[in-house]
Parts: C-alpha cells; sequence; structure tokens
C-alpha cells in the first residue's frame, strides 16, 4: 500500500500497511489478502471482516497488543488516523512541558466513549505509557474494553456512565485531575441519518444502495440527539465545573462547518484558550478543538507529578 507521509511524523504508519510484516505476527490476516491493480498486497476494505483482521494485525505488530476482539457489529476504528489523535496530543501536552512530550504514568488521560475496541488507551499506553480512564455509556462496550485491557495486562480504568446526558459527572471525582481528555463523538443525528449516510458512501463507491457499515457501529457510536454539534456543545457547557481538574479538554470534529458555531460556545464559556489542530491523513483532513480554563503561565506541569 503507498505510503501516507500526511500522517503525524511519529506515526508508525507512514510508511503504510507492511502486509509481509503483519501475516508474520498475524497469519490469520492472509486469508483476506487480495492484489490491486498494481499487483501490491492490499485488503478489501468493503469487507468487515477483513478489516477487523487488519485491525487485529496492526495492533499485534506495532503495539504489543496479545489480544483484541470486539462483539460483532462494534465501531472498529480504522488505527492510523486514531493513532495520530493520540500523537497530536501528546504535542499539545509538551508544550506546558518545556517542548519535551511528557511521558509514563504520571500522565493522566480520560477517553470519553472509550467504545469496545480501547483503541486509544492501547495506543497511548504504548507510545507514552499514560494513565488511561476510559467511559461510555454502553455496557457491552464497557465489557469488552475490560476483556482487552485484562487479557493484555494493561490497568485501564473503565467506567460506565449511566446517565447519558452527562459526560463528565460522575466520572471527574472531586480528587481526580487530568492532563487531558480525548473523544471520538457520534456524528449523526439520529438512526435514520446513520444509515441515510451509509447508503450515500456505498453508492460513491459504487456499491449500490445497502445500509451495512464496513466498519461497524452501534447506535450510540453513531448517532445521538443534536448529533456532533449537539454532544460537544454539551462536553463545552458541562466542562466548565470541571475546568479547575483538566488541563486540556479535546474532542474531534468531523465538520468543518461546526467549527464557527462550537468557537461561540467556547467564548461563551470563557475559556482560557481554543484551538483547532488539524490532522491530514491521505486525502482526508480530520482536526480537533482543543480548550482549556488554564491561563497560559499555569499550564507548566511537572509529568512526574499528576497534580496540576
Amino acid at each position: 500500500m503507498a505510503a501516507k507521509p500526511t500522517l503525524h511524523p511519529r506515526n508508525q504508519h507512514r510508511g503504510g500497511y507492511d502486509f509481509e510484516r503483519l501475516i508474520l505476527k498475524t497469519p490469520e490476516l492472509e486469508g483476506f489478502i487480495t492484489r490491486n491493480p498494481r499487483g501490491q498486497m492490499t485488503i478489501n476494505f468493503q469487507d468487515g471482516a477483513a478489516v477487523r483482521m487488519l485491525n487485529r494485525a496492526l495492533l499485534t505488530t506495532h503495539y504489543d497488543v496479545d489480544f483484541w476482539d470486539i462483539p460483532a457489529s462494534y465501531l472498529c476504528p480504522p488505527v492510523p488516523g486514531r493513532v495520530d489523535y493520540i500523537h497530536y496530543l501528546a504535542d499539545l501536552l509538551a508544550e506546558g512541558n518545556g517542548k519535551k512530550i511528557p511521558r509514563g504514568p504520571e500522565v493522566h488521560a480520560l477517553d470519553i466513549g472509550t467504545g469496545a475496541s480501547l483503541v486509544y488507551p492501547l495506543a497511548g499506553q504504548h507510545e507514552y505509557g499514560w494513565t488511561f480512564t476510559g467511559v461510555d455509556i454502553d455496557p457491552v462496550s464497557i465489557k469488552s474494553a475490560r476483556q482487552i485491557s485484562a487479557r493484555n495486562g494493561l490497568d485501564v480504568k473503565l467506567i460506565h456512565q449511566k446517565n447519558a446526558n452527562d459526560i463528565f459527572k460522575g466520572v471527574i471525582g472531586p480528587d481526580d485531575r487530568y492532563h487531558v481528555t480525548l473523544c471520538n463523538p457520534p456524528f449523526h443525528k439520529s438512526q435514520a441519518k446513520a444509515e441515510e449516510g451509509t447508503r450515500r458512501k456505498w453508492r460513491n463507491l459504487g456499491k449500490g444502495n445497502s445500509a451495512h457499515l464496513n466498519f461497524g457501529g452501534q447506535n450510540a457510536e453513531l448517532w445521538c440527539p443534536g448529533g456532533e454539534i449537539g454532544f460537544i456543545a454539551r462536553m463545552i457547557e458541562q466542562s466548565v465545573n470541571f475546568g479547575p481538574q483538566c488541563l486540556w479538554f479535546t474532542c474531534l470534529v468531523s465538520k468543518k462547518e461546526n467549527l464557527k458555531p462550537l468557537s461561540k460556545l467556547l467564548k461563551k464559556a470563557k475559556v482560557a484558550e481554543f484551538r483547532v489542530v488539524d490532522m491530514a491523513q491521505g486525502q482526508k483532513t480530520s482536526r480537533f478543538i482543543a480548550w482549556t480554563y488554564h491561563a497560559k503561565r499555569q499550564r507548566s506541569f511537572d509529568a512526574r507529578k499528576p497534580q496540576l
């Protein structure tokens, strides 16, 4: 597969997929290998089973994951793009650490909507050794994430959020401190919109009018009332009460047009700073927003101390 020079410089997947190496670590992947018109090894990315096996091979080969599996039809995130988010967060935290990327378990990250795959904690712990807390409203996702964490000998704290309207309440305790939060929010406003988006994707690929998702996804992973902008708006509103306990709040934003209304909400919340971090991945441009309630002089932290 062709290289992806636009991924983060520290992203292990900048050179594309080394299928021969992946097969050595995960022999089952070989059964899904095809050849593109140039004779190069690839997989059918419209095949959900092939995508899941590729993810397993990537996590095993690059992140020393001994066990990885998720329930059928649950979201199977593309690993290279998800890892990019982690690397850019490391750059963000380095700004308050003398331009040096903070590493080790003293750095605490909160993964909102961690999902069944646990992909952010898996990558973040391997690449930087950070301590992760993951939260999700779906009990099946939490059960899957706990199994992945336990079977890989990791210590990821996992919380089942029982109130879908709360994002930080019931998760961040009075004595908790986090250096960064991260989130891949639900994209659509309703199940109907999610199915419509999937059909549009398949038509654009010339694959008919299917509502089948090659990357999977359950309701809570794909949609929520208000869609992406509604979810992030609630996150911003609720972050005000937890500003002193977190250095940086962040969230992926898939729709560029959502940035303007979100920036207005952040100004209303009187954040100390707000920024947009672009992440170019192949032909697709993604981004996340980051905001903090700490003045610049307050953002310096010693990575040996979890207190902010």
